[in-house]
């Protein structure tokens, strides 16, 4: 769950635990995501056309029980389009403080079209994504005199963006999972702040009770990495979960 490009963002001195994205990286971006890919459905591919619904709130993020941050969130829609916006700001233990932005719009379907962002720490790095017919078009200014370029080019258009420290992008993903069919799909990912191309896959566990109330539960997995997403009877996030970090994201 580090960063997967350490020489290119040292400057950001996070804790782990706020780095979740990053362990999706790690392990599914060294196969190439279109192998992946195929191995498993497209989690998209059935998806009716208008597959997301407004949200908006606040997270709370706690690490073994103490607050350490929240999150500002909404999703949205304009027109034939929707944007998911969120903010972060939090304090990684024994390092700094963390702030993140980050901006997408969707189509109807889910489909990213423009991804924004923003993430300081000891620096300030910023961020832009463009989605055409399956490629993300990735640029990042991390203070060097040029921005860094990077594509991923994928085998559908239907990729879910997962970026550091913005949990809101989970609330998305739950979303645009197709409930009517269920069982294990698999998304590709793409992490902008690392540019960091991966795979997750994504399977509802059926209702699990927490504390005194009980909800829809997706497992979302790669290979060394499992988080649950708590859902209410409209397939909002409610809650997030990492046990093997003690990280909760509950919903205010």
């Amino acid at each position: 769950m580090r960063f997967a490009l350490k020489t290119r963002t040292q400057w950001f001195v996070l804790s782990a635990v706020f780095t979740l994205a990053s362990g999706i990286g790690q392990i599914a971006a060294a196969p190439g995501p279109r192998a992946l890919v195929q191995k498993e459905k497209s989690a998209l591919s059935a998806a009716s056309a208008e597959v997301l619904t407004p949200d908006k709130g606040k997270f709370r993020i706690l690490l073994d029980g103490q607050p350490v941050g929240s999150e500002e969130f909404e999703i949205s829609r304009s027109g034939d389009t929707w944007t998911a916006r969120g903010s972060t700001s939090a304090h990684a233990p024994g390092g700094a403080n963390i702030k993140a932005t980050g901006q997408l719009n969707l189509s109807s379907d889910g489909s990213p079209i423009r991804y924004e962002w923003s993430a300081e720490a000891l620096k300030k790095a910023t961020g832009v994504v463009e989605f055409d017919s399956g490629t993300a078009k990735c640029s990042a200014n991390l203070g060097a005199a040029s921005p860094m370029m990077k594509d991923f080019k994928f085998s559908t258009p239907h990729i879910a963006v997962l970026d550091n420290n913005l949990y809101h992008q989970y609330a998305v993903l739950a979303q645009i999972y197709d409930w009517k069919s269920g069982g294990k799909q698999t998304f590709p990912v793409v992490i902008p702040q690392d540019l960091t191309p991966g795979s997750i896959s994504v399977e509802s566990i059926g209702p699990q009770q927490v504390e005194s109330a009980t909800y829809e539960t997706l497992r979302v997995s790669s290979t060394d990495l499992e988080i649950l997403l708590y859902l209410d009877a409209s397939h909002h996030l409610v809650r997030l979960e990492v046990p093997s970090s003690k990280v909760i994201i509950q919903r205010e």
